[in-house]
């Protein structure tokens, strides 16, 4: 085991993705739907390692620049991810939940500091508990900096790397309680003020029109189709694409090929027989009235319309808090489908009730001159996109450190949000920039992710390395304190 462990020490690159990887893997497992996720995972193997390696006489530990790289990139994408809707959620119903959010911080912060003061624990036991109990990772680097920045004055004998150790101690130890708290509190609160969770689900699903979201993955239905028809039904010869749609409403006439010819889909555009038309509509509506226009063909150019995909940003004041099914009478209704509808950098269950808001995000596929037309209607449009614009992620971590460098004196000390906070910041400032201009700045969510869940994990590795690296010594000194 020592020659594994100093193969380990001495491949520290080989460490990281081994630490990753078991985390991971960790982190999947559940009993009963409860597991421990990546980041207590990550905290559970590096601990356990550095542990084992030191009865071994070998000290693992990542590189420290590393550590703080990663740590810094993942506040800034959680500042990307939550920068669009940032301050729009400072209003209505997003004001209540800031003032929950800012009770329980300052609960949280002053159970902490009344523990501290009542157990008498070491310097940087705060930090750690404040950070794993609340599970707020931002904590830590604060808690860092402000031992090594000087604002927290170190009790005499005691070195940064101990209180640093400190740290990572009572944040290993608080986490995963703090996890396990949250699990409960979400399982049992909801009985104990007598609602009936199950229920209120079926219920908002009922009232806003969302699916039945345990149903979902990837099956043989579609909600919407796209069907091609030979005009043999005498009805509907000589009627135009508008008067179809005053008397069909569930329908809508995409293409008419005649020909050979595609004549697209004019309102004014009348139909003749033998007409090859292209016809959109939900499945249900398409299976209802099938000698409607006549007989079923498989025309590919007739069916050949462009498709397209994008996220549309709701920035139009006329369209905030109406719902989806109040654009039913929209011409590109039944041309289009949503997809995806995110709040807050967060995705929600959505359906035909869900009213819209300011800086939501829209994701939308279908025919691409109905896209245009309800991105027009809208807000913005973002075409999806695979790359990333590296030249705006270095620019906003760049401002993000000027940020953080950013100090005022307050009672005795330099005040300021520190690195992580002023990446934090920049990213909601950059993030809420793009969203509106749309033509640079690009993260793709796939590239975004993979920033945060990566980024996520070092961090949290070197912390559980650090407790088990110092663990001992540190328990020591607290005893004797």
């Amino acid at each position: 085991m020592q020659g594994l462990f100093s193969f380990l020490q001495q491949n520290p690159y080989l460490l990281l993705f081994f630490v990753v990887g078991l985390a991971v893997w960790i982190g999947r497992a559940n009993i009963k739907g409860y597991g421990l996720g990546m980041v207590a995972g990550a905290i559970v193997v590096g601990a356990a390692l550095s542990v084992t390696a030191s009865l071994y006489g070998v000290k693992l530990e990542l590189n420290n620049f590393a550590k703080s790289l990663f740590y810094y990139l993942f506040m800034y994408g959680v500042g990307l991810r939550v920068g669009p809707s940032f301050i729009n959620s400072l209003k209505g119903d997003g004001l209540k939940f800031t003032v929950l959010a800012l009770v329980s911080s300052v609960l949280g912060l002053a159970l902490v500091v009344l523990g501290t003061k009542l157990f008498s624990l070491p310097t940087g036991a705060a930090g750690g508990m404040l950070a794993g109990s609340q599970t707020m990772s931002a904590a830590i680097g604060s808690a860092e900096q402000a031992i090594t920045s000087g604002v927290v004055k170190l009790p005499e004998g005691m070195k940064p790397q101990d209180a640093t150790g400190m740290i990572a101690l009572s944040y290993g130890i608080t986490y995963i309680w703090g996890t396990v708290g949250i699990i409960l509190i979400c399982k049992y609160l909801p009985r104990w003020w007598g609602v009936d969770a199950k229920a209120a689900a079926r219920q908002y699903e009922a009232e806003f029109g969302v699916r039945d979201l345990e149903g979902g993955g990837l099956t043989g239905f579609r909600q919407f189709g796209l069907r091609a028809y030979r005009l043999e039904n005498q009805a509907q010869v000589g009627v135009s694409i508008a008067d179809f749609r005053r008397s069909n409403p569930e329908y809508r006439i995409v293409n008419v090929s005649r020909g050979g010819e595609q004549l697209g889909a004019d309102p004014g555009l009348v139909l003749q027989k033998g007409d090859i038309v292209a016809l959109g509509g939900s499945t249900g509506h398409l299976t209802e009235k099938m000698g409607l226009i006549g007989t079923e063909v498989a025309d590919a150019k007739a069916l050949g319309i462009p498709l397209d995909q994008a996220e549309i940003l709701i920035t139009n004041k006329d369209v905030v808090g109406r719902t989806f099914e109040s654009f039913r009478g929209e011409a590109m209704a039944g041309q289009l489908q949503v997809t995806k509808v995110e709040r807050g950098g967060v995705t929600i269950p959505a359906g035909l009730k869900t009213e819209l808001q300011r800086m939501d995000i829209v994701s939308v596929v279908g025919l691409k001159s109905a896209v245009n037309e309800l991105a027009e209607m809208w807000g913005r449009i973002a075409r999806t996109n695979s790359a990333t614009d590296l030249l705006t992620l270095s620019g906003g971590m760049i401002l993000g450190l000027l940020i953080g460098m950013i100090s005022f004196p307050a009672f005795g000390a330099s005040i300021g949000l520190g690195n992580a906070g002023g990446l934090l910041l920049s990213g909601v400032i950059v993030s809420s920039v793009v969203s509106r201009l749309r033509f640079f700045g690009n993260t793709p969510n796939a590239a975004r992710n993979v920033l945060e869940d990566l980024a996520l994990q070092l961090p949290f590795m070197q912390f559980s390395e650090s407790m088990g690296n110092h663990d001992s010594k540190i328990v020591d000194a607290a005893s004797v304190d």
